[in-house]
């Protein structure tokens, strides 16, 4: 049974940094596909990041401005978030796919808000 555990939301200014981890419980993490989402109030969620063994994929709306990092020896990923802006603020939530599996874990979230 696959577990993830979201952590590293807070209140941040605009401009400003945030560094997300989320941990994964299971087997195989290193082949496991690791996404960011994210869900605003009224909102459907939407994809932020992904991590796919030896592939990253970013939403258009945080290219440039988010990295994806994954450290396998810890079973974690990770999401730095730079230039933060008042459109980020949302619930982020990490999802696990293993290699194999048809159903994808999701965690409880973190709750990020960007605001002077």
């Amino acid at each position: 049974q696959v577990q993830v555990a979201e952590s590293g939301g807070g209140l941040v200014q605009p401009g400003g940094s945030l560094r997300l981890s989320c941990t994964f419980s299971g087997d195989m993490f290193s082949t496991t596909i690791m996404k960011w989402y994210r869900q605003a109030p009224g909102k459907a969620r939407e994809f932020v990041a992904s991590s796919n063994v030896d592939k990253t994929d970013y939403a258009d709306s945080v290219k440039g401005r988010f990295t994806i990092s994954r450290d396998n020896a810890k079973s974690e990923i990770y999401l730095q978030m730079n230039s933060l802006k008042p459109e980020d603020t949302a619930m982020y939530y990490c999802s696990a796919l293993p290699l194999g599996q048809w159903v994808t874990s999701w965690g409880r979230g973190t709750q990020v808000t960007v605001s002077s």
